[in-house]
């Protein structure tokens, strides 16, 4: 009997504990959400709220930094146009004049470097263009430097330089074996061969770019009269050199034709390119430049706070994270006020100044700025990128161009070799997305809970950042595809 009454008494203990637990486990599993939410509040308040107002004083410097770079460089564009300081008004020049007893001696002997990569859809266009190039035919040497991995294409490009050469103008046709140094690689080792010290000038030109015949006539004589001047550009500004005191010469009415990405792909590799190398640069040269002796502090404050710091750092960062992250965000924090002089004004003020540089696009401006936001995603990696020399700090993809296909198009797609369809997965970008989705959940919340009304905005750069994630953007053509 004993037994039996310890067992019963041991069930009843059993059943007992098992009743606690079930009572103490519903009690904490109903006052977990409270916890729950008592923990969000704490992190909110102590942690995530003061983070949110931190990133927005930075941000808010970093607009105004840019501003300060977008006015001061509208005022020397406005002084420049006012009081009309051309640079033929600035610099000595003079026309090359003809001498009988001299000859074609009177023109001093130019290079002309073209480095080339693959360019199927170009390389006959700029070949041509520097060959037509109106200057003495035995004071001008051309080199194609054609680094193609493609042999069909090397040999189109063989055959181009041939024509030419038939036709008296000096061409090398270069082509290497390796790709060291890529297009910098290719136009040192070309400088080294031993007809290139008989030159005075040396001319460089992108296989996408096709100068005009009068360009040597028109920019060559700054070189003549100037010898402080070490590079005149028509376009594009190179800062390695600087550094040795010399002047760079831009001349604004010296115009070459430049052909532009053929799609959106090809865009975002080219300004991939444009953003992590100037980054790269930036972290590889600031203490050259700091100890430069033959610059002034003024040249060095303007090339690495104007030139690196403000356009090439801080324009792409303030305008993804501030715009794109950080505004959106707020919309979750009625308690964070951003100033509206940060959110409106300031924009504003920065659109307006890049805009008036091409007035006959204003009708654009919208969706120039919805496009330049999204970029300003593939931007901002790009930098990191270069400032921590990442793994695709030295990636180099050549960028897709059209060239002349339009016209030639049946000849060109005949002997094109044919390219495997994209699989529709392949065009969507996953990161692009992310975000849009991100910033449809802000705008949502905005518009519910009516908090600042962003939702004005976001909507429509969440549509933006959408469409161009699933590839919906690229180039039609007539009777082509994208």
């Amino acid at each position: 009997m004993s037994a039996c009454n310890a067992e019963h008494a041991f069930f009843d203990l059993a059943v007992s504990f098992d009743e606690a637990s079930a009572v103490l486990f519903g009690i904490a599993w109903d006052a977990l959400p409270n916890q729950i939410g008592l923990l969000w509040m704490w992190v909110r308040g102590r942690v995530v709220v003061p983070l949110v107002r931190i990133a927005i004083v930075l941000c808010l410097v970093m607009s105004i930094i840019l501003l300060i770079e977008k006015v001061s460089m509208g005022l020397v564009s406005l002084y420049v146009k006012v009081f009309r300081r051309k640079p033929e008004k600035i610099y000595k020049w003079e026309a090359i004049q003809a001498d009988e007893e001299l000859g074609s001696s009177v023109h001093p002997m130019v290079l002309v470097q073209v480095p080339m990569f693959n360019e199927r859809e170009v390389y006959k266009l700029s070949v041509g263009a520097v060959c037509s190039l109106s200057w003495p035919p035995d004071r001008l040497i051309i080199q194609v430097l054609d680094d193609s991995t493609d042999l069909a294409i090397r040999e189109m490009v063989r055959s181009e330089c041939e024509k030419w050469i038939s036709k008296g103008i000096t061409v090398h046709y270069i082509s290497r074996d390796n790709r060291n140094g890529y297009k910098a690689g290719a136009m040192k080792e070309a400088m080294e061969i031993d007809y290139v010290r008989q030159c005075d000038y040396v001319a460089i030109f992108d296989a996408d770019f096709q100068p005009a015949s009068d360009f040597l006539v028109r920019t060559v004589p700054f070189l003549m009269h100037n010898p402080e001047i070490a590079l005149v550009q028509a376009r594009w500004k190179f800062v390695r050199a600087s550094l040795a005191g010399w002047k760079f010469l831009y001349v604004g009415n010296v115009k070459v034709k430049n052909e532009l990405p053929s799609t959106f792909k090809a865009y975002r590799f080219q300004q991939h390119r444009w953003s992590c190398g100037p980054a790269n640069l930036f972290k590889k040269m600031a203490v050259e430049i700091i100890t430069a002796k033959k610059v002034s502090m003024v040249k060095k404050f303007f090339m690495l706070y104007n030139f690196f710091f403000a356009r090439r750092v801080i324009a792409h960062n303030v305008t993804f994270f501030f715009y794109c992250m950080i505004i959106p965000l707020s919309c979750f924090f009625p308690e964070i006020q951003i100033p509206k002089w940060g959110v409106i004004y300031i924009p504003t003020a920065i659109t307006l100044l890049t805009a008036v540089a091409t007035p006959s696009s204003i009708h654009l401006i919208i969706f120039w700025i919805l496009f330049e936001n999204v970029m300003s995603w593939h931007r901002c990696k790009a930098v990191f990128i270069g400032l921590t020399e990442a793994n695709r700090v030295n990636e180099w993809i050549v960028t897709e161009k059209l060239g002349d296909t339009m016209k030639t198009k049946p000849a060109a797609a005949a002997a094109a070799p044919k390219k495997s369809k994209t699989k529709c997965w392949e065009r969507i970008q996953f990161d692009e997305i992310g975000i849009g989705v991100f910033l449809v959940a802000c705008a949502t919340y905005d518009f519910v809970h009516n908090t600042e009304r962003y939702f004005m905005y976001i909507y429509p750069l969440a549509l933006s950042f959408i469409l161009m994630g699933v590839g919906y953007a690229g180039t039609c053509v007539p009777g082509g595809g994208k």
